[in-house]
C-alpha cells in the first residue's frame, strides 16, 4: 500500500517522540532520492533518520539498515550539510490529511546567528520531493526542481529556489475527522445505491488508502467489492461504526504496525489488523513503524538500487550476450550446411569421369549419377569460364573447404557457448550486487575480459576495488561464504578455500560459488543442507521448487587454463535436492 495520510500520522507521532530535540551529526545521500540524517541526543542516543523521496516508496522513518554512500556527495547533500549540520530538530508535524512531513529545525547561519529552517518531505508518489525552506518559508533548494508548465493540461506547482513554498493542492474530498456521526450518516444516505462501498469511501474521504477502504467494506458486508444496495441496514451501521472506530484510534494514536505476508514474503503493510485476505495472507505486528518499514523495503530497495546502478552494465552485457547468441545461431546454420559436403566430392568425381563429354563454355552438364542406386540422371552446374578440369577442381575445393569449416565451426561453437554461459553468469552476478563496490568489481571484470573499454586516462593507474562475499553462519556455527560475482567466486574457490572445505554450486544452472568452511572436520548434515539451500537461493533457479545442488570437497574443483572468471570443472560430487526459503537465508545471514 502507499503510505497514506492515516498511516503517516502514526509514523509522524512515532518520529516526534524520538527525533525531537536531537542534533544533526552527519548528513548522507546514499541514493539520488534518499537522505540519511545521523542524529544524536544525550538521552536518546544515536539514531539514523531516512528521508526517501523515491517515487515508488516515499517515506520518513528511523532505519537500522546500512546504506553505501557515494565517494563524492551530491550537490543537494552538500547544501544540506551547509545549512543543517549541527542543527537541532525542534518538532515534527504533518498537515491534516496530507502525505507531507515537516521537520522544524534550529541551526546557525554563516554569521553564527541562530536561524530556523524547515525540511519538508512530500510523500506523494511520482511527485515526491524533499525541500529545504528558510525562516520565511522560501525554498532554498529541493531534491527535484519543478519548472512552470502553465500551458499544459495538467499544470504542476513550480518548485524552484527563491519561491515561496505552498502545500500540494488539496483534493476535493471530505475530512473524515471533522464529520459528526450524523454527517457521516447523511453522506452515506446520499451515496448512489449502485456504487461499490470501497470506491465510495475512497472518493468521498481524504486520507484513506484503497486497502483501508476495502477492509471497511469487508467488515460491513463480508466482501471487499460489495455494492451499497446489497448492504443491509445492520451492515450500513457496521460500516459507519467501523469507520468511526478507525478514526478514533488514529486520533488517539492507538495504531498497530502490521506487516502482511504472502507465502512468507512481505506483501503489504498497514496500521490496524486486516482480515479481507483470509488464509491467503499472514500478519506480523511490529513495535514501531520504522522497524516494519525496514523489513518491508529492505529487499526490494536493495534490488532496485542494484538495478538502477547496474543499468549500464546490464545494457552492455545484454548486448554482448545477444550478439553472441546471434553468432552461435549463424554458425549452427553454417555447420548444418557442411553436413552435405560429400555430395560436392561426388559431383567432382562425376565430372572427372566425363571429361571427354565436356567443353569450356558449358553451363550445365546432363548425365547419369552413378552414385545413385537407381542410376537417375542429374544436371550439374558448371562455370562456363572454366575448363572441365577446373570445374572438377572447384567442386573438390568446395568439399575440402566444407570439411575444414566443420572442424573450425565446431571449435568456434564450443567457444561461443562458453562465452554465452559466461555472459549469463555476469547478468546473474549483477542481480546479486548489494552496492557500488560490487558493481565496480563487475565493471573491472568486464574490462579485464574485454567487454568494456578501459578509459584511456585511467590505464595503469586505476584503483582496483575488492568487495567482500556474503557471509552466513549455519545453525551448527560453521561459516558459509557466498560469492556475489565471478571474481569473488574465483577468489573463494581457487585461492581462499582449503582442499578440505566443501564447494557448492547449482547443477547446470548459473549461480554463486558457495564454500562451507570445515576447518578440517566433517561437517554435520544440517550445515550441508543449509549451504546447499544458499547455493540454490543465489542462483537462477530461485523460486522454481526443488533445485539440484552439486557439492564436493574443494580438492576436486579445478579451473581450466584460460577459462573465464568463475568457470570451473569438478568431479566426484554428490547432489542434494533442496527448496530454499527467504526466512532461512535471513536467519543465517551475518550482518
Amino acid at each position: 500500500m502507499p503510505l497514506d495520510a492515516l498511516c503517516l500520522s502514526g509514523l509522524v507521532h512515532e518520529l516526534s517522540q524520538t527525533v525531537t530535540n536531537t542534533k544533526i551529526d552527519k548528513i548522507y545521500q546514499p541514493a539520488r532520492d534518499e537522505i540519511v540524517l545521523a542524529l544524536r541526543s544525550p538521552t536518546k542516543g544515536s539514531v539514523k533518520l531516512l528521508l526517501s523521496a523515491n517515487p515508488n516508496h516515499p517515506r520518513a522513518q528511523l532505519t537500522q539498515l546500512t546504506r553505501e554512500n557515494p565517494d563524492t556527495p551530491p550537490m543537494f547533500c552538500m547544501l544540506l550539510r551547509k545549512h543543517l549540520s549541527g542543527g537541532k530538530i525542534l518538532s515534527v508535524s504533518q498537515p491534516p490529511l496530507e502525505r507531507v512531513v515537516s521537520f522544524e529545525l534550529e541551526t546557525l547561519n554563516e554569521l553564527g546567528d541562530r536561524v530556523n529552517r524547515t525540511l519538508v518531505l512530500e510523500a506523494i508518489g511520482r511527485r515526491s520531493n524533499l525541500l529545504l525552506l528558510d525562516e520565511h518559508n522560501r525554498i532554498l533548494d529541493c531534491l527535484r526542481r519543478v519548472e512552470s508548465n502553465l500551458g499544459s493540461s495538467n499544470p504542476q506547482r513550480t518548485l524552484l529556489p527563491g519561491l515561496f513554498y505552498h502545500l500540494p493542492p488539496q483534493q476535493e474530498k471530505q475530512n473524515p475527522f471533522t464529520q459528526s456521526s450524523q454527517q457521516l450518516q447523511a453522506l452515506l444516505d446520499a451515496a448512489p445505491e449502485e456504487v461499490q462501498i470501497d470506491q465510495w469511501l475512497l472518493d468521498t474521504f481524504g486520507g484513506l488508502s484503497p486497502l483501508i477502504c476495502r477492509e471497511l467494506a469487508f467488515q460491513a458486508g463480508g466482501a471487499t467489492d460489495i455494492r451499497l444496495h446489497l448492504l443491509s441496514s445492520e451492515g450500513r451501521q457496521r460500516l459507519l461504526s467501523s469507520l468511526e472506530a478507525l478514526l478514533h484510534n488514529v486520533s488517539n494514536h492507538h495504531v498497530t504496525p502490521t506487516l502482511l505476508l504472502r507465502e512468507g514474503a512481505p506483501y503489504d503493510f498497514t496500521f490496524f489488523p486486516i482480515h479481507q485476505y483470509g488464509q491467503k495472507v499472514t500478519t506480523e505486528t511490529y513495535p514501531d513503524f520504522s522497524s516494519l518499514l525496514d523489513r518491508f523495503y529492505e529487499q526490494r530497495e536493495q534490488l532496485e538500487r542494484a538495478k538502477q546502478k547496474g543499468q549500464d552494465l546490464i545494457r552492455s552485457v545484454t548486448t554482448a550476450r545477444d550478439r553472441t547468441a546471434r553468432k552461435i545461431a549463424n554458425q549452427e546454420k553454417e555447420l548444418a550446411a557442411t553436413q552435405n559436403r560429400d555430395r560436392l566430392r561426388e559431383l567432382g568425381d562425376i565430372i572427372t569421369s566425363n571429361f571427354y563429354q565436356l567443353k569450356r563454355g558449358m553451363c550445365t552438364f546432363h548425365t547419369v549419377d552413378f552414385y545413385d542406386p537407381e542410376g537417375k540422371e542429374i544436371d550439374i552446374s558448371l562455370d562456363p569460364l572454366l575448363t572441365p578440369q577446373q570445374n572438377a577442381a572447384k567442386y573438390y575445393k568446395d568439399y575440402n573447404r566444407a570439411k575444414t569449416a566443420e572442424t573450425m565451426l565446431t571449435q568456434q561453437l564450443e567457444k561461443g557457448r562458453r562465452e554465452l554461459e559466461y555472459l549469463n553468469s555476469v547478468l546473474e552476478s549483477i542481480t546479486l550486487a548489494e552496492g557500488e563496490k560490487d558493481l565496480q568489481e563487475i565493471r573491472q571484470e568486464l574490462t579485464d575480459t574485454g567487454y568494456l573499454r578501459r578509459q584511456s586516462k585511467a590505464k595503469g593507474r586505476e584503483k582496483r576495488v575488492v568487495s567482500k562475499p556474503m557471509e552466513f553462519r549455519s545453525t551448527a556455527g560453521l561459516r558459509i561464504s557466498v560469492g556475489k560475482n565471478n571474481t569473488q567466486n574465483d577468489l573463494l574457490t581457487c585461492k581462499q578455500a582449503s582442499k578440505y572445505d566443501i564447494w557448492f554450486h547449482t547443477q547446470k544452472i548459473h549461480g554463486s560459488h558457495v564454500i562451507l568452511w570445515t576447518d578440517g572436520t566433517d561437517p554435520d548434515v544440517q550445515s550441508l543442507q543449509e549451504a546447499a539451500c544458499l547455493a540454490a537461493w543465489f542462483s537462477q533457479g530461485r523460486g522454481s521448487g526443488k533445485i539440484p545442488v552439486d557439492y564436493t570437497p574443494v580438492r576436486y574443483v579445478k579451473k581450466p587454463n584460460g577459462a573465464r572468471p568463475g568457470m570451473v570443472i569438478y568431479t566426484t560430487y554428490e547432489t542434494a535436492w533442496v527448496t530454499p526459503t527467504e526466512d532461512l537465508v535471513k536467519r543465517l545471514r551475518v550482518h
